[in-house]
């Protein structure tokens, strides 16, 4: 059995950045999950002394922390400052350009729609930069924006990991429905990048295997574009959840991950799939 690499995936700017950063700031704490990635949170707590705090309450306790990649709230980021801790801003560039122009659109009086997870923390963070927020609305879909107050000028962003397509219906649902519209393309080049070599990959091989973490947006993005070309795909955070089933009379093995994904786990699942073709042989 073969087994290929997409042409692009795994570690974005953001997130080698992000992790630099905290390597540098030992025995500091990231504000809730640096990445999605918990074996990488975890090594960064061995190796750095790098805690995970999960609420103001906790951070509070430290003296050095550091924002992860999708950001945190405003009012969470001025709490912290007012209390003269440290703050590390390790929030990837492309998830504050969506925050910074929220801001700008919202003072200028534009309802602000949001394309994404309202339960994502990169949209929990952009959206706290509204200076109204209840003119402020977050939509997964186009069918969504159906009955919203939308008044006559509105500006739109996206969550920096969500798919083109489903972006560009969005927007053209809005163009027809109000007078004047600013959209403004805040998704992330590298996760188009990855998602379309997945996408080229899927459609040759006969399996598979997405990795990154369960709670990752990007990498379940990978996973459901893959699937609609694939049905034997696979997600997984590492090689423990490898099963030889999957590759049995197959060809050619797919491989791609997330942009959270470090390089080191996605070879140690590299090597354990080799193991499991060369068993099979």
């Amino acid at each position: 059995m073969k087994i290929e690499l997409a042409k692009s995936y795994g570690f974005c700017y953001g997130v080698k950045r992000a992790i630099k950063i905290a390597e540098e700031h030992p025995h500091s704490a990231t504000f809730g999950p640096l990445i999605h990635n918990k074996d990488e949170i975890n090594r960064l707590k061995k190796d750095y002394d790098v805690d995970l705090v999960e609420n103001i309450d906790d951070a509070l306790k430290f003296d050095t922390l550091v924002i992860r990649t999708h950001g945190i709230t405003k009012e969470n980021l001025k709490i912290l400052k007012s209390q003269g801790k440290k703050v590390i801003n390790a929030t990837c560039p492309y998830v504050t350009t969506p925050q910074n122009i929220v801001q700008n659109m919202s003072k200028e009086g534009y309802t602000i729609v949001i394309f994404g997870d309202k339960n994502h923390p990169e949209i929990k963070g952009v959206a706290s930069y509204s200076v109204d927020p209840e003119r402020t609305h977050i939509v997964l879909s186009a069918k969504e924006l159906i009955g919203l107050p939308l008044g006559t000028k509105v500006a739109v962003v996206a969550q920096t990991t969500r798919k083109p397509q489903q972006y560009q219906e969005i927007v053209a649902a809005l163009a027809v429905r109000v007078a004047e519209l600013r959209a403004f393309n805040t998704i992330c080049n590298a996760t188009f990048e990855n998602q379309e070599a997945a996408a080229e990959l899927a459609k040759r091989a006969d399996v598979m295997v997405i990795i990154g973490g369960k709670h990752s947006s990007n990498t379940k993005q990978l996973y459901s574009i893959c699937k609609s070309y694939l049905d034997e795909c696979y997600h997984i955070e590492n090689e423990s959840e490898l099963k030889p089933k999957w590759f049995k009379g197959k060809k050619l093995c797919g491989i791609s991950a997330g942009a959270s994904t470090p390089d080191w786990i996605i070879e140690n699942v590299v090597k354990k799939i080799e193991e499991i073709a060369n068993n099979e042989l």
